[in-house]
């Protein structure tokens, strides 16, 4: 089996590629940059831009599974080559985002369920990963940790189950090497809820220094993430940090049941990044 991933320079990407080339399986590593990956010894590399549907059909040819990053753009094009070169099974790693009560009006489950909705009417078989949000999102306070030891937040009792992405690969390889998987939708959290406050107090034990969550408007911090955020997908971030402020996230036993291991906590997350947080 070969198997094409998507977006390799991502961290769920490069970890689930590492997994799949312990298993002996074929994997075509894919980026509009492929150049740039550092790759296990035996991984092939190909140009796949999903903006850009010209490189499609080389990096789908021979091709029987798909680890696919959701980008709407030009999903009706990629599933067509996709079809057209016999790709048996899609893994798409969708979002949470996708079963809150605001969907239909938040970019970024709507980015998402466009892409889950094409692959329904593709008559191709699909699975879906839906986590929630990642535990690496907090190397974005890494800058003001490490230059002020200060978090700005405008929610920091805003809670999340967060989820280390190797956790999300593994959740991926069973869906890609595993039957029982297949075909179905999996809500993928950590192992807990936490708060902004109670992530920013576990890096600080992880890093060994002392470091303060600053409660900022939501404007100012929209303006602080115009550089790296579409406006529409930080309005989308602020609707949610508002409505788990002070309410507990979601929590699902479903990396266990997918992995055969709990999901790992975000204390271990921070211990292996912890000199991002140093100065």
């Amino acid at each position: 089996m070969t198997v094409l991933i998507t977006g390799s320079r991502g961290k769920v990407a490069t970890t689930l590629i590492a997994l799949l080339r312990e298993r002996g399986l074929g994997v075509r590593a894919a980026s509009a940059s492929p150049d740039k990956l550092s790759l296990p010894d035996g991984v092939d590399r190909v140009v796949c831009d999903l903006d850009d549907p010209a490189t499609f059909p080389a990096a789908l040819a021979g091709v029987e599974s798909v680890f696919l990053y959701a980008n709407p753009q030009h999903i009706d094009a990629f599933l067509a080559e996709a079809k057209a070169a016999g790709v048996q099974h899609i893994v798409l790693l969708s979002s949470s985002s996708v079963l809150e009560p605001d969907a239909d009006t938040n970019a970024i489950a709507a980015m998402h369920r466009a892409v889950e909705q094409a692959l329904e009417r593709s008559g191709i078989l699909s699975t879906f990963l839906r986590p929630g949000g990642f535990a690496g999102n907090a190397l974005g306070w890494s800058w003001g940790a490490k230059s002020t030891g200060t978090v700005d937040h405008p929610f920091p009792g805003a809670q999340a189950a967060t989820i280390h992405e190797a956790d999300i690969a593994d959740a991926a390889l069973a869906a890609l090497t595993r039957p029982e998987p297949r075909g179905r939708a999996h809500h993928l959290t950590g192992p807990v809820s936490l708060s902004i406050a109670e992530q920013v107090a576990i890096l600080a034990e992880a890093s060994g220094r002392p470091l303060t969550v600053n409660a900022v408007s939501a404007a100012a911090w929209k303006e602080s993430m115009a550089e790296f955020l579409p406006s529409e997908v930080a309005d989308a971030l602020l609707g949610y940090f508002a409505a788990y402020d002070g309410h507990p996230d979601t929590v699902t036993t479903v990396v266990e049941e997918l992995t055969g291991h709990p999901a790992r906590t975000f204390e271990s997350w921070a211990r292996e990044n912890a000199d991002a947080f140093r100065p």
